[in-house]
This record gives C-alpha cells, sequence and structure tokens, in this order.
C-alpha cells in the first residue's frame, strides 16, 4: 500500500506564493480605483436619500415637509450635510433618492433586474 502526501513543496510553495501576490495586486488595484469609496456607492447614496425621504414623507400629517422636499430641501439637506454618510459617496443620487422618496415613486433599485 503507498501512501500519496500530496505535492512535493517545490511544486506547492511557489504556487502559493503566486496566488497570494495576485491576490494582493487585485485588491491594491481596487483600492487604487475607489479608493475609499465602495464601488455600489452610488446606490448606497441613493437609497439613504430615499429612506431619509419616505421617514419624513411618513411622518408628515399635513404635508408641508413632503412639499418642501420636493421645491428643493432635499438639495439644501444634502448640501447642509444631513445626508449624513451615505451621502457622500454621491451627493446627486442621494437627491434623487430624495426626491423619488418624497414623491412616493418606487425606489429605482428595487426588483430583480435594473
Amino acid at each position: 500500500m503507498h501512501r500519496h502526501e500530496g505535492p512535493p513543496l517545490r511544486k506547492f510553495v511557489p504556487f502559493a506564493v503566486v496566488s497570494v501576490l495576485v491576490a494582493l495586486t487585485g485588491t491594491g488595484l481596487l483600492i487604487d480605483t475607489y479608493d475609499e469609496r465602495p464601488p455600489w456607492g452610488t446606490d448606497i447614496a441613493y437609497e439613504g436619500g430615499y429612506v431619509q425621504a419616505s421617514r419624513i414623507r411618513g411622518y408628515d400629517v399635513d404635508g408641508t415637509r413632503t412639499k418642501a422636499l420636493l421645491d428643493g430641501e432635499c438639495a439644501r439637506m444634502e448640501r447642509d450635510g444631513m445626508g449624513g454618510d451615505r451621502a457622500v459617496h454621491d451627493p446627486a443620487a442621494w437627491v434623487a433618492g430624495c426626491l423619488d422618496g418624497a414623491a412616493g415613486r418606487p425606489s429605482r433599485n428595487q426588483g430583480i433586474v435594473r
């Protein structure tokens, strides 16, 4: 009976080193491309604005706050920093999400196919 112990180290070690280097290079390229912004940052910003406006709309009893959102308060809120960390990824997408949420339209990120 012959016992197989796996590939010899002279073949395994270079393969492992090359694999680690490829992974580190790929990670470095992703960081270089996106810096601190995640690749899906536009979706995060849009949903942040959409959720915030939907909440405001839900608590707005007389409709004045919703009308103000649609008349430019979304842009003012983002400009004043009220969008939070999510708006930083893509301010224009945050405002678009805020306007969609204030108008009661469905989120553009819903559904299987966008």
